[in-house]
């Protein structure tokens, strides 16, 4: 099983919430946290109850995965318009989108 990085997990809330122009005690606030503990999270320090990460998850509007592990899920909407997108185009086309997305399913489950 991996490893979970704290300081990696920091980074990536630090990354998203500057990305939404929020400051940490916007955030800590949201999250129902201090600005001293959001800091520490950021920076790594200390580890947060599952409670707090399902609220940064919800806050921030990211999943789990994309915290955790820096690992971005597409939304159902996203996969939804590729598909639409490909069976527009011709047959060709469609059937080497098909090879393609099969060939990076094969891959992912390989790890």
């Amino acid at each position: 099983m991996q490893e979970l990085d704290y300081l990696k997990i920091g980074e990536r809330v630090r990354q998203v919430r500057k990305a939404k122009g929020w400051s940490q005690e916007a955030l800590a606030k949201r999250c129902g946290i201090s600005l001293n503990f959001m800091g520490k999270i950021e920076r790594g320090k200390r580890r947060m109850s599952m409670d707090t990460f399902a609220s940064l998850c919800r806050e921030l509007e990211v999943d789990a995965d994309a915290l955790l592990w820096g690992v971005v899920q597409p939304s159902d909407a996203a996969v939804q318009n590729m598909w639409k997108s490909a069976v527009k185009k011709d047959s060709d086309s469609y059937a080497m989108y098909i090879r393609i997305m099969k060939s990076v399913a094969d891959i992912m489950n390989e790890t």
